[in-house]
């Protein structure tokens, strides 16, 4: 026993003087049997489950010390042991029932005088003494002390006081308690959050694990600390994993063959998909707790039936263990309760009911049983454990679900009212406890139909189909265009109010939320955490603290990389000049650059020069500067770029049954190395896609699911499920809004070699096969596909966040280039998509404040949509060269949608007035708000009727200002030329009649002319 034993003197006296005081008190003595001392003898330390005698060695002491005898008598302690184990309890001495030691040596003489003197005392302090029957002390020590006592010599009578013993042993203090939580805690996580997971693995991947082979590696748990220190488990950091051992099991039964004894052992049958009972027991820091659940794998009627009676028996129990109840009438009133339900069940039920639990894991003298006459008190903490037996199963799937049994155990503690159960973290209602693997075809329902907000986009499908072409533009519905004209007035209207209501109080968008922080760095707390090296009144490039060290007026000062804008060098004969720039207020570094400063009308330094003949020395400054400049920008992009991020709430595995599954898709992102096919699965809160390798896997919550699309394979090679985000989450290293689910519908993923008919048919007739095959497999993928994000969709709405499942409407889209190619936009019921190239292009509509149509004039082969977003900080987006001829069929949707939109002949710099807007919103819409962009396409109209020649000047001249502007992506040089081109035919077409007839002329009136010079030449 090492140095490291320190017992609890305080705590051993006051446990020492409960049990002396019940001994003295004639109203609660009665356990003790008239006993005028007690002996409590413990031999060599055995295996198995804790003895009465180590009992009370832990609880008085908190330790084990082997070969020891305990003399209790209601005046003095006697200690009989060795001089190494006395020198532990040496401290005991001085308390209020006092301790006598007896040292035992190597002389065997005086060691019986010693046991003489303890027989001695027995005799003398009465003709009984109380001994614990059942325990039964064995080795040198233990035989040593029957050779010195014998009652019948002495004249005592040797009586049980066990009863005394648990009396007061099993009424825990407010430490006990908390250490017994502690370990139903550890029972409840690795019950719930390990046995259930690898279970249920087991059945569904129809694998063969033993019984034993489970239990082991259940048993191996407890060594694994990470698994403790997890947060949900809430064990505290204090709990030691060291101390955890196991009491019961773990046992683990299924296949018809079942003991519900305590002493149980997992056999070598593999684990079975029916009834399956699961019992284990913990002890931590010498305290003991319990569990056992059964789980049900596709049940019978008959067996949930029973169960749900199990566990409401159970309940009606557990509501009668309060202080002052008698345990022969709990059971008494559970046995009543079978008899009136069930009464078939009175043969298999299961006896005692409960039994005390505490330092042992089964205490014989608390029982819950028909003949116990314990009453329950206040601190009591019980093992209350119901079960069916041998139970027949009417309906059998196999010959070994013929015959099962039914167990629930549970650790309490009593109270004055209603106990607590402290391995309730792991529930046992029917729907937790069963789980239903085969497969059953949920019954389709018919869908409600979509909400009415976007339903007038289809309807105007005629219309589109019918003005493809681009001179059919004018055969549109002059009263159409009116009504569309009318419309678009209410909403302007309508905007206009809402933008003077949402900004009547004034001020900047998102109250400043947006302005860019001032930021305070600071290299060094204190003087002497500077480099050495400044000593030497050198540059010095300090890498790890961010910061360059230079002298100044004979004294180094430090600069952070934050402070400083770029380092250049410069050679002139026989010096290299190191100029280093700093930022200040007003260098007109451009608008992503232009830093806050906390006060922007004090004196900065622009910049820092010096000069050295050591050109090596300076070049390799100058290149350390600019590499901490660009590591340091690169750093703080990223921080930007991770900032809208969120970390998920943990998935929730659907474990009452098998998830439903997509399998053979493919993600978008992709995820890091080769590309490889997954399963994507529905959870009880989200989706968890797992590829095939194991360590990558991607969870989607449904809370963070803000559109959910499904787009059929027609005129696509893929068919997928989109799921765009409320919030970025990470996949792999990259950042995202959108995941998205496919599989491809080309031919090359279908085998077709090896068909004999092929030899047989040829030409046309195979042909014709061939392509009635693919209709009828991209019919087959749709109709998968689209009824899994069906299910998606209901899964989603169990919890409350319920989403849609939109389709997009390809016959209402258009052409266009959001970002680099040129893609199809579609519509949906609720946003604008292009789900089929990345980057992907999600638009939710109910966001959208404005939309404006750019370059639209005459001559012009394509414009350009910029939405506006009611979030004016979001960036405006823009769709480019939209074909000319959708014109009508984009302002047909967009007033379809209850979009506002304007049309201008010119691209804006929408970055600028952004800036404008956002500044004072007030008075923005004070001023007009969104009409300007009306207003102008409006006077632009008017001033080509009047003064044609002007327009076309002006017109060309703003038109290439704006392709140049740093917000236009794309140019318009090819618009501009075919423009000019036509307008130098239209003004060579005005006088080419009389060109003719001048030629003409010449030709008749030049022929003599030209005989003249020639005979002259001759």
């Amino acid at each position: 026993m090492g140095d490291e034993v320190k017992i609890d003197k305080q705590l051993f006296h006051t446990r020492l003087g409960h049990f002396v005081s019940a001994w003295k008190d004639p109203k609660k003595n009665e356990a003790y049997a008239g006993a005028g001392s007690v002996v409590v003898v413990l031999g060599k330390t055995a295996e198995g489950p804790y003895s009465k005698s180590l009992s009370l060695h832990f609880w008085l002491l908190g330790y084990e010390f082997p070969a020891t005898l305990f003399l209790i008598t209601p005046d003095k302690f006697y200690v009989v042991t060795t001089a190494k184990k006395a020198k532990h309890l040496e401290a005991l001495s001085g308390g209020k029932v006092p301790v006598e030691f007896l040292i035992r040596g190597k002389d065997e003489t005086e060691n019986k005088k010693q046991f003489q003197q303890i027989c001695d005392v027995i005799k003398k302090s009465g003709n009984k003494v109380g001994v614990l029957i059942k325990d039964q002390a064995q080795g040198p020590f233990a035989k040593a002390w029957k050779e010195s006592y014998n009652p019948e010599t002495l004249g005592v009578e040797e009586v049980d006081v066990s009863t005394a013993f648990s009396q007061v042993m099993s009424i825990k203090d407010e430490g006990e308690l908390k250490i017994m939580r502690a370990s139903s805690r550890a029972l409840v996580g690795i019950t719930k959050d390990y046995f259930i997971d690898e279970m249920s693995k087991i059945i569904d991947e129809e694998k063969k694990v033993s019984h034993e082979s489970l239990s082991r590696k259940i048993e191996a748990k407890i060594d694994d600390e990470k698994f403790f220190k997890a947060k949900a488990l809430k064990l505290g950091d204090d709990f030691d994993v060291t101390q955890l051992d196991w009491t019961v099991g773990p046992v683990i039964q299924s296949g018809g063959k079942y003991d519900l004894k305590q002493n149980a052992q997992s056999d070598e049958n593999p684990l079975h998909a029916g009834i399956i009972l699961a019992s284990m027991g913990l002890r931590y820091k010498s305290y003991s707790s319990q569990i056992a659940r059964t789980y049900l794998i596709d049940p019978t009627k008959s067996q949930e039936k029973y169960y749900s009676f199990l566990s409401d028996l159970q309940w009606r129990v557990l509501t009668e263990l309060r202080d002052g109840a008698v345990c022969k009438d709990i059971y008494n009133k559970a046995l009543q309760t079978i008899k009136q339900k069930h009464p078939e069940l009175e043969k298999h039920f299961l006896k005692p009911i409960g039994f005390g639990i505490g330092i042992e894991a089964r205490d014989g003298s608390l029982i819950i049983g028909p003949k116990s006459t314990r009453v329950l008190k206040d601190g009591m903490t019980l093992c209350v454990t119901i079960g069916l037996s041998d139970l027949e199963n009417p309906k059998p799937q196999d010959s070994k679900s013929k015959n099962y049994s039914l167990l629930l155990t549970d650790t309490v503690r009593v109270t004055q009212g209603d106990p607590l159960v402290f391995t309730g973290g792991c529930p046992k209602d029917l729907k937790e406890a069963a789980f239903y693997f085969k497969d059953e075809e949920p019954e389709v329902k018919p869908k409600p139909e979509k909400k009415a907000a976007r339903a007038t986009a289809p309807k105007s499908t005629a219309v589109i189909m019918k003005s493809k072409l681009r001179g059919e533009r004018k055969e549109v519905d002059d009263g159409a265009e009116q009504r569309r004209k009318e419309h678009q007035k209410e909403l302007q209207v309508t905007m206009q109010a809402r933008g003077l209501d949402r900004f009547s109080e004034g001020g900047a968008v998102g109250d400043g939320k947006g302005k860019r922080q001032i930021k305070r760095f600071e290299s060094y707390k204190r003087e002497n955490q500077l480099p050495l090296a400044v000593s030497d009144l050198k540059i010095v490039v300090d890498t790890k603290n961010q910061t360059i060290i230079v002298p100044i007026f004979g004294r180094p000062v430090p600069f952070h990389i934050a402070t400083i804008k770029n380092a250049s060098k410069t050679e002139e004969d026989d010096f290299t000049y190191l100029r280093i720039n700093l930022l200040s207020p007003g260098q007109g570094v451009g608008r992503k650059d232009d830093l806050p400063f906390e006060d922007p009308n004090a004196h900065f330094l622009r910049s820092l020069t010096y000069r050295s003949t050591d050109n090596e020395r300076i070049a390799s400054i100058c290149d350390s500067i600019t590499d901490m400049k660009k590591n340091a920008t690169k750093k703080e992009q990223e921080r930007k770029e991770m900032e809208d991020v969120v970390t998920q709430d943990n998935l929730r595995e659907m474990r009452n049954r098998r998830p439903q599954r997509l399998p053979d898709v493919f993600i978008r992102p992709g995820m890091d190395g080769k590309r490889l096919p997954g399963e994507l699965e529905i959870h009880e809160n989200g989706l968890r896609y797992q590829s095939l390798r194991q360590d990558q896997r991607v969870d989607v919550l449904f809370s963070n699911v803000k559109h959910l699309f499904f787009q059929p394979c027609a005129h696509e090679l893929i068919v997928l499920i989109h799921v765009h985000l409320r919030d970025p989450i990470m996949i792999g290293k990259k950042k995202t809004k959108d995941v998205q689910f496919y599989r491809e519908a080309t031919d090359i993923q279908f085998d077709e070699t090896g068909n004999r008919k092929r030899k047989y048919r040829y030409g046309d007739e195979e042909e014709f096969e061939q392509e009635q095959e693919e209709r009828r497999r991209r019919a087959e993928l749709d109709k998968e596909f689209k009824a899994f994000a069906e299910k998606i969709s209901e899964a989603a709405k169990k919890i409350e966040a319920g989403v849609d499942v939109d389709v997009p409407y390809r016959e209402l889209g258009f052409s266009g280039v959001p970002y680099r190619a040129n893609v199809l936009c579609s519509p949906t019921t609720d946003a604008l998509v292009s789900l089929t190239d990345m980057p992907f292009l999600v638009i939710t509509l109910d966001e959208i404040e404005i939309a404006h149509l750019e370059r639209v004039q005459f001559g012009l082969k394509n414009f350009d949509l910029v939405f506006v977003y009611k979030e004016y900080t979001k960036p405006v987006t823009h769709i480019n060269s939209i074909p000319m001829e959708l014109l009508e069929n984009v302002k047909e949707w967009l007033d379809s949608s209850n979009i506002a939109y304007s049309e201008g002949p010119l691209n804006l710099n929408w970055p600028t007035i952004m800036k404008t807007v956002i500044q004072d919103p007030k008075q923005f819409f004070l001023d007009g708000g969104w009409s300007f962009l009306a207003s102008d396409s409006d006077e632009e109209d008017g001033e080509d009727e009047e003064e044609e020649s002007e327009f076309e000047a002006s017109d060309f001249g703003e038109e290439s200002d704006g392709s140049d502007s740093d917000e236009s992506q794309f140019s318009d040089d090819n618009a501009s030329a075919d423009e000019g081109s036509e307008a130098s035919d239209m003004e060579s077409g005005d006088d080419w009649d009389e060109m003719e007839e001048e030629a003409e002329r010449k030709d008749k009136r030049g022929g003599d002319e030209k005989e003249k010079p020639k005979k002259r030449k001759r």
